[in-house]
């Protein structure tokens, strides 16, 4: 086995050194002790939901610096080792520095990638909306088996996710998906995800088995934090109620519980069944205008680019951001990064998104294009 040269240590040190200065440890560590400050004071869960906010920005920080200081123990242990194994010629040690200068290396890809976060809105939940786009009814069931690869993806970083609508297709597939993503950097990552996606594949539906092409558009938006100000007066919106179906064949509610919302100036829709309560599924769609109404203001201001949707484009040939290709060969591209893998089945079947995401992120900083 080859010994662990200490240049690539030192390489480490260098960059764990880079990473602690991007994310400001230091005052990371003060807001720790501010916010653990402030949870402690009476009546601290009087407002329950500006406590839940404090509690999420504590837990934040707090992985920060634990993060830290986790990659400083391994660096520690990683040296001794190497020293030992020097003193010694152990080769279990020389294994051994090995492994945890690899453990280190990951976690400074993770941690790396948390300091490319600028945005506040980065670090907070993100609203993803999958739809069908040119393929006919394949496109429906492109649409959820995109949904269900983000299911998997996020289940693989312990990011919680509420379906807010995920309509069955009269004949395959899903009519669109939307659903809220709740964890550390949910926005920051996921907005890899923003554009047009496409599929070639043998048709399910075609008794002759054609090559068919098929697209599908992932929006990805922020949860807005309460201080964010959205102002949308009640004599704008179409409220409409109706029957919620359930995904897949599963029982219809005997309620009018789903919720279309209709905001009359801009002409946007936004629909939720997903709760069996009424006033439930209005909240989750009153969050989700308030997000695209956001949005949209940006967009105002942004004469040039969305900055948090990216160029408006037809969910069709031409503009796709990735590739996913079942025949005649396996291959999944990103086609902004140039990342691309062999195992269709590990990103399509078991989420494994994050080459694809760290990728597009890695190329922004360094320049692909405006985050």
């Amino acid at each position: 086995m080859a010994a662990l040269a200490r240049p690539d240590l030192g390489a480490l040190s260098a960059r764990l050194a880079e990473v602690e200065g991007y994310l400001h440890i230091e005052e990371k560590r003060g807001k720790v002790a501010e916010l653990e400050a402030k949870s402690a004071e009476p009546g601290f869960w009087d407002n329950a939901e500006a406590a839940r906010e404090v509690m999420a920005r504590l837990a934040a920080a707090r992985d920060d610096v634990s993060g830290i200081d986790t990659a400083h123990e391994r660096l520690d242990d990683a040296r001794a080792a190497l020293e030992l194994a020097d003193e010694t010629g152990d080769e279990d040690l020389l294994a051994e520095a090995a492994t945890l200068a690899s453990k280190l290396e990951g976690d400074l890809s993770e941690l790396e990638l948390s300091s490319w976060f600028t945005d506040d809105l980065d670090h907070g939940d993100a609203i993803v909306t999958v739809t069908p786009g040119q393929g006919g009814l394949e496109a429906q069931d492109w649409c959820e088996m995109l949904f269900r690869m983000y299911l998997r993806y996020c289940d693989r970083r312990g990011w919680k996710v509420t379906v807010n609508d995920a309509p069955a297709a009269e004949v395959i597939g899903i009519d669109r998906a939307t659903f809220t993503v709740s964890g550390k950097n949910a926005y920051g990552m996921l907005r890899a995800e923003q554009g047009v996606h496409r599929l070639v594949r043998i048709s399910p539906t075609d008794d002759k088995k054609r090559r068919q092409t098929t697209f599908a558009g992932v929006e990805v938006l922020p949860v807005l934090p309460d201080d964010v100000e959205v102002e949308i007066d009640p004599n704008d919106l179409r409220i409409d109620v109706y029957h919620a179906s359930g995904h897949g064949g599963q029982g219809v509610n005997t309620t009018d519980s789903a919720v279309r919302i209709t905001h009359l100036p801009t002409g946007t829709v936004v629909t939720c069944q997903n709760e069996r309560s009424q006033l439930q599924n209005k909240a989750f769609a009153m969050k989700i205008l308030k997000s695209r109404l956001y949005e949209m203001e940006l967009q105002k201001r942004a004469a040039e680019l969305d900055e948090l949707r990216g160029p408006k484009h037809e969910i069709g040939f031409g503009n796709q951001i990735r590739s996913y290709v079942l025949y005649p060969y396996q291959l999944v591209k990103d086609l902004r990064t140039g990342v691309e893998t062999g195992n269709v089945e590990s990103v399509l079947e078991d989420g494994d998104l994050d080459k694809f995401v760290v990728g597009y992120h890695r190329w922004v900083v360094g320049g692909g294009e405006a985050s």
